[in-house]
């Protein structure tokens, strides 16, 4: 009996010391990611207010472009195919 107690008293502390060396590592993955993303948060250039506003307006001017060019192709096929099935 004496001998059963011990054998489960060891695998216990086993699996303790498993599970401690596994946060342990993880721990120490989790400040690895971290560190390296601070690290490539220092390498970001951010652009200055007059640039941004340059590219805001550049994205937004295209946007339009591009939405007018896509409703009138629609306007036209709608009309196109509707011309077609009447014939």
């Amino acid at each position: 009996m004496a001998e059963e107690e011990k054998k489960s008293a060891e695998i216990s502390a086993e699996s303790s010391e498993k599970k401690s060396s596994k946060k342990d590592k993880d721990k120490i993955k989790k400040q690895s990611f971290r560190k390296g993303v601070r690290t490539e948060f220092k390498k970001i250039t951010w652009p200055d207010k007059d640039s941004l506003t340059k590219q805001s307006v550049a994205v937004v001017c295209v946007t339009v472009v591009v939405s007018v060019a896509i409703a009138l192709l629609d306007f036209i096929i709608k009309y196109g195919v509707d011309w077609l099935v009447e014939l």
